[in-house]
């Protein structure tokens, strides 16, 4: 029998859809029926999260008291490290997320742990445990394996592995976080600009811009032909950046996952790992793009190589007749 622990995530007292996502990929870890996962989730509230996490394919809860209801790497890293010491699990699973990405590698450093980050494919190849990342900008699928490593910690790709459906009955048992001196406090939580702006993670028609559009004075006529479509606008990290639209409106890791988009519409967006992790679930992905090479191909329904302008002016006219 071996094991696979799930680390749950939360913020502002909601659990993160990622930790379901979790569950279904450590399921997929099982290599026989007598194979366990375990869900810990830490904190001062954590018990608030039982039923949410009370799944299908979930067999022991482990309920991690810790000093404060908002995420600390410190108490993070020292809680994972004592459940793996408790539990010696084969696989440990954390979001690749801002905040695990606060304590994942100093966890699997200091204890010598196989490690790989952002992870979209995880399988056993016979008794080798092999996980799947990107390289050369997404250009390339990387194989890593861990010769030796009796425990592995990875960190999983939102949006890429479904839930199980269903509810469960775990067992569910009860921790204190470890006492540890934090290097960090938590003195408020500031959202991103926009927040009185469509919530982008509820629309089920995106389209959405990147550097192509080359200008700030370009936005306006992409704003246009989404409204005429019935669409909503969003966009790629540097237009974000740039200011040109709201960081409310950013598809992306470090901006929205856009969990209940249909269609989904990329202008001159070259698809960088970051933005595809937002969007790369989506059912139907029309993407433009003048480099027939771009990545936004590999996971796009349709693929149009052409100049987004071009696209912009047709696409006008045909909606205007």
């Amino acid at each position: 029998m071996s094991k696979i622990l799930v680390i749950a995530e939360h913020r502002r007292n909601d659990l993160r859809p990622v930790s379901l996502e979790l569950i279904g990929a450590a399921n997929g870890l099982k290599k026989s029926a007598d194979d366990k996962v375990l869900v810990a989730v830490i904190g001062s509230q954590a018990d608030a999260f039982v039923p949410a996490l009370s799944v299908n394919g979930v067999d022991e809860l482990v309920v991690v008291k810790g000093p404060s209801a908002d995420f600390d790497p410190d108490v993070f890293e020292a809680s994972v490290s004592a459940l793996i010491a408790a539990h010696n699990p084969a696989v440990v699973l954390l979001p690749h997320s801002v905040d695990s990405l606060g304590y994942a590698s100093s966890l699997a450093s200091k204890a010598g742990y196989g490690f790989a980050t952002d992870v979209y494919i995880v399988e056993y190849q016979g008794d080798e445990l092999v996980a799947t990342r990107g390289g050369y900008n997404q250009k390339v699928n990387v194989e890593v394996d861990f010769p030796g490593k009796s425990t592995v910690v990875l960190t999983i790709r939102p949006s890429v592995f479904k839930p199980l459906d269903g509810a469960g009955s775990p067992a569910v048992s009860h921790m204190d976080a470890p006492s540890v001196q934090s290097r960090s406090q938590n003195k408020d939580y500031v959202e991103v600009g926009g927040g009185n702006d469509i919530d982008i993670t509820t629309v089920d028609f995106i389209m959405s811009i990147g550097r192509g559009i080359g200008e700030e004075t370009n936005v306006e006529q992409f704003r246009e032909l989404a409204d005429e479509a019935g669409a909503t606008l969003c966009c790629s990290r540097p237009i974000a950046d740039a200011g040109w639209l709201p960081k409310s409106r950013q598809v992306g890791q470090s901006g929205k996952v856009v969990g209940s988009c249909k269609l989904y519409v990329a202008m001159g967006i070259s698809g960088s790992i970051q933005h595809m992790a937002g969007m790369k679930h989506v059912p139907t992905i029309i993407a433009v793009n003048t480099d027939p090479g771009a990545s936004i191909f590999t996971i796009a329904k349709y693929g149009i190589v052409a100049d987004i302008f071009d696209i912009e002016e047709e696409l006008k006219a045909q909606l205007a007749a």
